[in-house]
């Protein structure tokens, strides 16, 4: 397992603690940044890229369907 991936699971686990407290603190904004954070840790895990490509490959991504909502699940 190469760092990356690690790197992938802890931002996946970090992304749902922060995403739990956002829950109970009712902070709808720290939700869509915790979600994000779980994304992009998803991404990093499985194809065992650096975060930085996974953020610019996020980044494109969200551009291209400006309508995607990360509130809903």
């Amino acid at each position: 397992m190469n760092r990356d991936r690690l790197e992938g699971m802890w931002k996946q686990f970090s992304g749902k603690v922060r995403e739990q407290w956002c829950r109970l603190n009712d902070d709808a904004q720290g939700m869509v940044a915790a979600r994000r954070d779980q994304r992009i840790g998803w991404n990093q895990e499985g194809r065992g890229i650096s975060k930085e490509a996974v953020e610019h490959q996020l980044e494109e991504f969200l551009a291209r369907n400006r309508d995607w909502d990360l509130t809903n699940r």
